[in-house]
C-alpha cells in the first residue's frame, strides 16, 4: 500500500475542484481538476476542459498514484463548471427558481387530480407520489422512479399528458 492510499477520504477531500499534477508508476504524469477520489480504491477521478468545449476525463488508480501536486485553487466558476459535468443536460436548462416553478406547478397539478402527493429530502427537491413513486428534477416523466413498474408507467402517461398541455 502506497502513502496515498493510506491517506483518509477527510484527506483525499482536500485535493476535490483542484488542478493537480499526478506521478504514477513508470513516469507516467496526469493533469486535471479533481472531480472526485474513490475511498474505496484511492482511485482519482480528473476532468480536463479541451479547446473544443469538450471534458476529457481520466482515472488514475489509486495503487499507481505515487504523488498528487496541487497547483492551482479552483474558484467559484470553476466548482460550478465541474460540478455540472455529470449533470443531465435537462436539469442545465433550468435556474434554481425555475425548477422550484416546475415543481410547483407539477404539485399543485397532481394534488387537483387527487393524487397524494409529499416533499422529500432535505430541500424538498423531490416529489413523493402516494408514498410508492419519486419524481426528481427537473420533473419530466424521466425523472420518474418506482419498483412498481405500473405505477411508474400511468404516473409517467400522466406527466407527459401535463406537460404537453402546458406548451
Amino acid at each position: 500500500m502506497n502513502d496515498w492510499q493510506r491517506k483518509s477520504p477527510l484527506d483525499w477531500e482536500t485535493y476535490v475542484n483542484k488542478m493537480v499534477k499526478v506521478a504514477a508508476i513508470e513516469k507516467h504524469e496526469y493533469e486535471g481538476w479533481v472531480l472526485t477520489v474513490d475511498p474505496v480504491s484511492a482511485s482519482v477521478v480528473l476532468a480536463t476542459f479541451l479547446e473544443n468545449g469538450k471534458v476529457s476525463i481520466s482515472v488514475v488508480l489509486g495503487h499507481a498514484v505515487q504523488e498528487v501536486e496541487i497547483l492551482k485553487e479552483g474558484d467559484d466558476e470553476m466548482k460550478q463548471r465541474l460540478s455540472c459535468i455529470f449533470a443531465p443536460e435537462e436539469s442545465k436548462a433550468y435556474s434554481p427558481e425555475e425548477l422550484e416553478k416546475r415543481k410547483n406547478n407539477l404539485k399543485t397539478w397532481l394534488e387537483t387530480n387527487h393524487i397524494p402527493v409529499t416533499e422529500q429530502g432535505e430541500s424538498g427537491r423531490t416529489l413523493c407520489v402516494a408514498g410508492v413513486l419519486t419524481i426528481d428534477p427537473p420533473y419530466g416523466p424521466e425523472e420518474c422512479s418506482s419498483s412498481n413498474e405500473i405505477i411508474l408507467s400511468r404516473v409517467q402517461g400522466l406527466i407527459q399528458g401535463y406537460l404537453e398541455k402546458q406548451q
